[in-house]
C-alpha cells in the first residue's frame, strides 16, 4: 500500500470523515518499529510490534505485529495529547493505536518471533476486532 491511501486515512480520521464505528481504536504500552536485517546486513523487512506490560512476568509481551508497508504507518507524536499514534488500514478496518512509548530497533533477530517462545502466538491478546455495531472482541 502506498503512502497516499494511508495519508488520506489519517487526514480523514483527523477531519472526522470516518464515523466512529469505522475506526477501531486501541491503546498499548509500547510500540516498536523494528528493522530486521540478515547476516549480510541486508534489510529483510520492517515491522511494527505492539506490546503490553505484564507485571506478573516483569516484561513487555507482544500483543500483535504488522509489517510496515509505508512510512505513514510509523507512530507519530500527538503533541496535543502527549502520546504517539499510528493509523493504518488493516484489511477493511481503519485502525488507530495509541501509546505513551515508542522505540526503534535495528536487529539481526526477530523480536516478535523470540517472544513466541515465551508466549505462543495463539495466547496473545491481539488487537480488538469488530463483531457488529461498535462491539469489539479481543
Amino acid at each position: 500500500m502506498g503512502s497516499l491511501p494511508i495519508t488520506a486515512a489519517i487526514l480523514a480520521t483527523a477531519l472526522g470523515l470516518h464515523s466512529p464505528e469505522d475506526v477501531v481504536e486501541d491503546r498499548v504500552d509500547l510500540i516498536e518499529v523494528n528493522h530486521f536485517f540478515d547476516e549480510r546486513g541486508r534489510l529483510v523487512f520492517d515491522q511494527v510490534i505492539f506490546y503490553e506490560w505484564t507485571a506478573t512476568h516483569g516484561r513487555y509481551q507482544v500483543r500483535t505485529w504488522r509489517l510496515l508497508k509505508s512510512p505513514a504507518q510509523q507512530p507519530q507524536r500527538d503533541w496535543r495529547r502527549g502520546d504517539y499514534v499510528t493509523v493504518w488500514h488493516d484489511g477493511d478496518l481503519l485502525r488507530k493505536v495509541r501509546t505513551a512509548a515508542v522505540r526503534e530497533t535495528w536487529t539481526q533477530h526477530d523480536p516478535e518471533l523470540i517472544d513466541r517462545e515465551l508466549l505462543p502466538k495463539e495466547c496473545r491478546r491481539g488487537l480488538p476486532q469488530p463483531v457488529g455495531h461498535g462491539v469489539l472482541r479481543r
